[in-house]
């Protein structure tokens, strides 16, 4: 891993308004000081500006007049960057401010200009601190959030790993009462719909602004991980999938040789497909779907969704992947063509069992 990019939300840092959590600023300033070591370049997009300022300004709500907004970002930003500098330059690191609005992505000489800073900055092992600028951004222009912010830098500075951290554990099936999500392996409706918004005083966005940033960055070959950044010492268990408790998302359109180092992030496998030679040569070899005609036994208990181990005709394991099938649906798709599997799901609008993006090899 050679990049990547931590979001935190204001929630994390935020110790009420106008005080900051100097705290987990530094236990996550000493993590990143580990990392720079490793060769790993981190970027950090840091909300609580706004919120900072609202304390400060003696302000209870987010402002909705504008200028007022703007006003609280201007002077929350002064104490944002001073606690980051503190904590930073205390694990021997350099932090750089880095203000963007939506003109600086969509102007392509803008755009350009801000890679080029980051890249140098980088390249000096100093730490990019990046924010919306909110002093000056108008509704029309605003990114509306920092996690979309954060998702849109991995796809200009081609992060191989985006971590959002928030109050949040991750993507649950029910906001309050539900379960955790540990493995996205593609955001459907379903997913989209878990997603719900904040309630926060100071803070904009929630889990659906989430959602939007991971389907952003898995597009540009970027993993993300949400999931509590009340921790902030797990961050090298995080990049490292040591058992962290969150919701990891997998990049989509990686060749197969680039999916392996994700591997640590999959749950553990719930059954195994053993497929012909024919199939064997088409996904290890070619790069392509898995197919039903090519599997020759099933077993274990599974739904759609759960992790499945690959394995040859001589019963070794060669890759796990994600059914698109449960295991009754396989047991009637087995064996069929492509298109008789449509007609037999007409619910299905893709007959593959195990998609390639979803396909890591062991």
């Amino acid at each position: 891993m050679n990049k990547i990019i931590i979001k935190l939300g204001t929630g994390i840092l935020s110790a009420g308004k106008g005080d900051i959590r100097t705290d987990r600023m530094e236990e996550l300033a000493q993590s990143i000081a580990k990392l720079s070591k490793e060769g790993i370049k981190t970027i950090i997009v840091s909300s609580g500006a706004v919120g900072l300022g609202m304390g400060k300004l003696s302000l209870k709500d987010r402002p909705k007049d504008l200028p007022l907004s703007r006003a609280c970002a201007s002077v929350g930003q002064c104490l944002l960057m001073n606690a980051w500098s503190n904590s930073l330059e205390k694990n021997g690191l350099i932090a750089s401010q880095v203000l963007l609005t939506r003109q600086d992505f969509e102007n392509k000489k803008r755009a350009q200009k801000v890679e080029e800073t980051l890249s140098t900055l980088l390249d000096r092992q100093i730490i990019p601190i990046v924010n919306e600028n909110d002093s000056v951004s108008d509704e029309e222009i605003k990114f509306g959030d920092n996690d979309v912010l954060s998702a849109l830098l991995a796809s200009m500075v081609n992060a191989d790993f985006l971590i959002i951290l928030s109050t949040v554990r991750g993507l649950m099936t029910h906001p309050t009462s539900g379960s955790l999500i540990p493995y996205v392996a593609e955001i459907t409706p379903s997913i989209e719909s878990m997603a719900k918004g904040t309630h926060s005083a100071t803070a904009v966005g929630g889990m659906i602004t989430k959602i939007e940033a991971a389907k952003i960055a898995c597009r540009s070959g970027c993993a993300v991980f949400i999931g509590s950044g009340e921790r902030p010492a797990f961050l090298e268990n995080i990049i490292k999938g040591d058992m962290v408790r969150g919701s990891f998302f997998a990049p989509s359109g990686l060749e197969l040789s680039e999916r392996k180092k994700w591997f640590p992030f999959l749950p553990k496998a719930r059954g195994s497909l053993t497929i012909d030679y024919i199939s064997v040569e088409a996904v290890m070899k070619k790069g392509e779907n898995l197919l039903a005609k090519g599997i020759s036994s099933i077993s274990g208990e599974f739904e759609k969704a759960d992790v499945l181990e690959i394995k040859n005709p001589n019963n070794e394991i060669i890759a796990c992947g994600i059914t698109r099938f449960s295991k009754n649906e396989l047991f009637r798709a087995q064996g069929r063509q492509d298109s008789e599997i449509l007609l037999l799901f007409p619910g299905k609008n893709r007959p593959e069992v195990i998609h390639r993006d979803h396909l890591t090899p062991i």
